[in-house]
């Protein structure tokens, strides 16, 4: 049976609604407007000053009866609980939401319960869904249902975006990262041409795999199938880039996707990598070095001005990059005089494992905030393909919950993103972007993906993972699943899907620049010349002496 509960007006508060209504009487003005209004309706509108309150107490005891229906009665202990609770199931899918969020495309493991997201474990119900409550910092109307705050944060939180930033100690920066996820719901809505510029960029990820995978068979690529939508990651980063005013984008990498990179973001021209693979490399780089360690630099044409590209060369040695974009960015700052860290960008891309297990990305997050060692933050990404090489249980790889957590102790943003969700990644890439220029800090985007082949594409990794390679050879990749989503839409068909492919290959074969339009006229101040340091080995004598003035002023 329900009884509804009694209001504030039950009888237990007689006195004191008496009370209030005699100062009413006295001085209208002594009691808050919302009574005044209250008390005055009660009078029908008569010019005559009240003196019975048997009418008022009548009235009372008949309102008493009446369950609540708005904030505007959330005066007695037991509504203010249930307020506060509602607060409290907000702040608990601010901090851990994340977990369950949809961000596994081969969805390996069943998200954890966590009690916390439950309404029951903030004792509220059912009963409570269309009550309204005051939401608080949440973007959202300041009258809302909880079946209405709870829609909000569900959408925020736990679709294919997992946002961490409740360790971050500094309040703007947790306010700037919630106004501009609850504000969307973390949902982009993208118009048609950017919708199929992300379609464009994941069709020549693919693309460039599949052409390279039966053109050079049995070579290693390292492919960057089941993480396509790295291109479109970067691609927004560079082209968003510009219009912060940034010159120079720094990239430093391991050897997972690189060819990719430096095919569709850097603007390599692909017959100088089909010369790699069939052994027509430079003469200068005669040592013996392969294409997925060589770097590259070119000049990207954006929407507000030309970016200068450069991707770092990089051996066999995983995260040991970083710090070497790091210093390598930080120069090119001070020789422009970039004291506000605006103009020269670092990005680094790393391996889940890599990310998780080498002390050096510790150590160079520790240097990241540093007077002489800061370049103002770096955006990291890492193309988190769930396999540490052999080890595809996250619980035998590290200790954390995250790869990322290694992040936190620099309290860097971290938002984890479905690879197989395009749309999501390029909204994410674009937030991390804009926290980096507006903190001047690292920011982390962990875009959970898989590794559609082997290692290096000559070993069977069924061998050692035969449970998550049955579930990859069944999944049908972002590209096929994006492009059946925009066809939903009506905004391409099949046959220009096809021909959108095509474009691309036929651009491959004839050694046009697929990278986006490269840049005519370019700012050449900046620019190193090489040619003294060309033909002379590495270990040359060279004068590293200071004079006295030198010495004196740097001192």
């Amino acid at each position: 049976m329900n009884v509804p509960r009694p209001s504030f007006l039950y009888s237990g508060n007689s006195a004191y609604l008496e009370e209030l209504y005699e100062q009413f009487l006295a001085e209208p003005a002594r009691v808050t407007p919302e009574w005044r209004a209250y008390f005055g309706a009660l009078a029908d509108g008569s010019a005559r000053p009240d003196i019975s309150h048997a009418r008022v107490i009548q009235e009372l005891g008949r309102l008493g009866q009446r369950p609540r229906q708005s904030t505007a009665a959330i005066t007695d202990a037991s509504s203010f609980q249930k307020q506060v609770s509602v607060l409290q199931l907000i702040n608990a899918y601010r901090f851990r939401g994340h977990q369950q969020a949809d961000l596994d495309p081969l969805k390996q493991y069943q998200r954890p319960r966590v009690p916390e997201l439950d309404p029951e474990f903030h004792n509220l119900s059912e009963a409570d869904l269309d009550t309204l409550f005051n939401p608080g910092s949440l973007v959202a109307p300041k009258e809302s249902t909880l079946r209405e705050i709870l829609a909000i944060v569900r959408t925020t939180y736990c679709g294919t975006t997992g946002a961490e930033y409740m360790h971050i100690n500094e309040t703007e920066q947790k306010r700037w990262i919630q106004q501009r996820l609850e504000q969307c719901r973390a949902t982009p809505a993208f118009p048609p041409e950017k919708r199929l510029r992300v379609l464009e960029r994941l069709i020549a990820a693919n693309a460039l795999c599949e052409y390279l995978h039966t053109k050079y068979v049995g070579q290693k690529r390292f492919s960057v199938e089941g993480g396509e939508s790295l291109i479109p990651l970067l691609d927004e980063t560079v082209q968003s880039s510009g219009t912060h005013g940034v010159r120079e984008v720094v990239i430093g990498m391991a050897h997972r996707g690189r060819l990719n990179v430096l095919v569709n973001i850097i603007g390599k021209m692909p017959h100088e990598l089909f010369g790699e693979f069939e052994g027509k490399g430079k003469a200068e780089l005669s040592a013996g070095d392969v294409k997925y360690h060589l770097g590259y630099s070119s000049d990207i044409q954006t929407p507000v001005g030309v970016v200068h590209l450069t991707l770092a060369f990089n051996p066999s040695h995983l995260e040991i990059i970083g710090p070497v974009v790091e210093g390598s960015v930080r120069a090119r700052q001070d020789r422009r005089l970039d004291k506000n860290r605006n103009e020269v960008l670092p990005v680094l891309i790393h391996g889940d494992a890599a990310f998780a297990g080498q002390g050096v990305v510790m150590e160079t997050f520790q240097l990241s905030q540093t007077r002489g060692y800061t370049t103002g933050g770096t955006v990291h990404i890492i193309i988190n393909n769930q396999i540490g090489f052999t080890t595809s249980d996250p619980l035998d790889s590290r200790s954390s919950l995250y790869c990322t957590d290694v992040a936190k102790t620099v309290q860097a943003p971290i938002f984890h993103v479905n690879g197989d969700d395009p749309e999501a990644v390029v909204f994410v890439a674009k937030l991390a972007l804009d926290f980096r220029m507006e903190f001047k800090k690292d920011v982390i985007i962990d875009m959970v993906c898989f590794r559609r082949h082997g290692h290096s594409e000559a070993d069977e990794p069924a061998a050692t993972q035969p449970i998550m390679y049955r579930q990859i050879r069944a999944h049908p990749g972002a590209r096929a699943l994006f492009s059946e989503k925009l066809a939903g839409a009506g905004l391409v068909t099949q046959a220009q899907l096809a021909d959108m492919a095509k474009t691309y290959v036929d651009s491959l074969e004839s050694n046009q620049a697929v990278a986006g339009t490269l840049a005519t006229i370019v700012d050449t101040k900046f620019l190193i010349n090489y040619a003294p340091y060309r033909g002379t080995r590495w270990d040359a004598p060279v004068n590293t002496s200071l004079d006295a003035a030198t010495v004196q002023r740097l001192t």
